[in-house]
């Protein structure tokens, strides 16, 4: 059994995404992880996203899955089950099966923000 694991960030695919989930603009996406490292049959993917001014990743909902936004730095505005939060670097939001988010950036940096994707499950 496989104990350890590196992928170099070389090897990690990388692109622009536009209107992410029907939002706004272009997002530069980064494929950290898509499930294969070992021991994580319930990780999907860790995506490392930066969103320049004025972008957004429109709302959209989960149906199986879980996922957590952790802003690594930047600022703007992540939607949850429809309400409205003003979020910075530190803060950390999650979605479960049946709920909805989005994120906008509304400031004039950058946002940079790691996705993890989990399947199924609560937290």
């Amino acid at each position: 059994m496989q104990t350890t694991f590196l992928r170099k960030k070389a090897d990690m695919p990388s692109e622009h995404i536009d209107r992410c989930h029907e939002g706004s603009g272009a997002i530069r996406w980064v494929g950290v992880l898509d499930g294969e490292a070992p021991g994580g049959e319930r990780l999907q993917f860790i995506h490392d996203d930066v969103m320049p001014p004025c972008t957004s990743i429109g709302v959209h909902r989960h149906t199986s899955d879980q996922e957590y936004y952790y802003i690594v730095s930047g600022r703007g505005v992540m939607t949850l089950d429809g309400r409205e939060y003003e979020v910075a670097a530190g803060d950390i939001t999650a979605v479960l099966p049946g709920g909805s988010h989005g994120l906008a950036n509304n400031s004039d940096g950058d946002l940079r923000v790691i996705v993890i994707s989990v399947a199924g499950g609560t937290a």
